[in-house]
């Protein structure tokens, strides 16, 4: 295979020929929102509320059971293709899924289409062997394991990828793989991880490393920690492991794609990915909003006086509404420019969406909590979950910084073209 899940049916949809198939498609999507919604405005309230008080692992029995309700519905794994057990979704027409899943912290995991498993299960779908898509693919993508990502490092900067430490040595027919990671986001559970690891040092920097697939019970993977992010170290897949590598022997076979193209599969990997995360933050933008404009205008500050009649107020809640409504655009325009030109040709579009709305989300939950003032802090809304959690959107898949000095120089390299200027 050679396109991912989303492309692959992006492709498709070029073809699909007559406008009543189009809207029959369109149809088809808009009744999956619609039945996602109200599992997550509905039922789904109850089971963020045992998490956000008793954490992951305790309210597995009533997870499991919901998405036994999403599956029977129709909208599991919606971003893999009918013959996976999905609903070959586009990844614009995964986005407006994204969104409304994103309106609760168990939402994608509902669906099976949760970070990092939804990457990781492209990444399989493209380049992995038949062999490594029977035995890791097929259960991964009918939900019955988990797995994770291990990249960054605690010796080196995550904003330079090419520095990395870990190595796996060839010997014989295995790989034997050494190293450290953190911030591998879902270790805590997972049946494997895919480890970025260097297979040829002296190659190009973006050629010397490889992917490799590490099931978590192999001799010599620890997993040292579950890492606390402000305060919460969470458990199961909420959560982000520190793991070491020592002497970790796996099969070549194990390795994902060619050697040597660990960062070009890293690529094709994050451009669907940062759009899975946007829309996913436009719907927690989406669902703090909600709670904003409902605690403005039930909160009374005196009797008679709503907090929503004080011009601050409306204004946070003017402010949010544009900020969400126009970075849903940004989003869902890169979605398209991704499939209709490629990673390549879409860049610049992805680097804007993900510090764009990274601010956006930022912004929205800081307002939501500050409406709800010390309320806001508790657990009784997901707004101080989400504020802990998700202030890393700014800083993973690519720091804030590193996209926007991507984007300037993109933009003034056109502008000194145009103007015949040297650059």
């Amino acid at each position: 295979m050679t396109a991912t899940t989303h492309a692959t049916h992006a492709g498709d949809a070029t073809q699909r020929g007559t406008r009543g198939d189009d809207a029959a498609r369109a149809a088809r999507v808009d009744a999956l929102v619609s039945t996602l919604r109200a599992i997550v405005d509905g039922p789904a309230r109850a089971v963020e509320a045992h998490v956000l008080r008793h954490g992951w692992r305790d309210a597995l029995p009533q997870l499991h059971a919901l998405r036994d309700t999403v599956r029977a519905a129709g909208a599991f794994a919606p971003h893999l293709p009918p013959a996976m057990g999905g609903a070959g979704l586009s990844l614009v027409e995964f986005a407006r899924v994204s969104e409304v899943l994103g309106r609760t912290p168990v939402g994608h995991w509902l669906a099976n289409c949760q970070a990092p498993d939804i990457g990781n299960m492209e990444l399989l779908h493209a380049h992995a062997s038949p062999a490594l898509q029977a035995r890791w693919l097929a259960p991964l993508a009918r939900g019955e394991l988990r797995s994770c990502f291990a990249m960054t490092e605690p010796e080196h900067a995550g904003a330079n990828p090419v520095w990395m430490s870990t190595r796996a040595v060839r010997d014989g027919d295995d790989y034997v793989i050494t190293g450290h990671k953190w911030f591998t986001t879902a270790a805590d559970g997972a049946a494997f991880t895919v480890v970025m690891a260097v297979t040829d040092p002296e190659a190009a920097p973006h050629a010397r490393a490889s992917m490799i697939l590490v099931p978590m019970d192999t001799p010599g993977v620890m997993r040292v920690r579950n890492i606390a992010v402000m305060g919460d170290a969470g458990d199961d897949w909420a959560s982000h492991a520190e793991l070491r590598f020592e002497d970790v022997r796996v099969p070549v076979t194990h390795r994902i794609g060619e050697a040597g193209a660990g960062f070009a599969l890293a690529q094709a990997r994050l451009g669907p990915g940062r759009v899975h995360h946007c829309m996913r933050w436009i719907g927690i933008c989406e669902r703090a909003f909600d709670l904003m404009c409902e605690r403005a205008v039930t909160r009374e500050l005196a009797p008679g006086e709503p907090l929503g009649r004080k011009e601050a107020i409306q204004h946070m809640v003017a402010r949010s509404r544009a900020e969400i409504d126009a970075a849903r655009l940004l989003v869902l325009d890169a979605a398209a420019r991704l499939e209709r030109d490629g990673a390549a040709g879409a860049r610049d579009a992805i680097a804007s969406i993900k510090f764009h709305v990274a601010g956006v989300l930022q912004a929205v939950l800081d307002r939501a909590i500050q409406v709800h003032g010390a309320y806001g802090l508790t657990d009784a809304t997901p707004l101080a979950f989400w504020w802990a959690h998700e202030r890393g959107a700014r800083i993973y898949d690519g720091p804030d910084e590193v996209h926007l000095a991507s984007l300037g120089r993109s933009l003034l390299k056109r502008a000194a073209a145009r103007h015949g200027v040297a650059w």
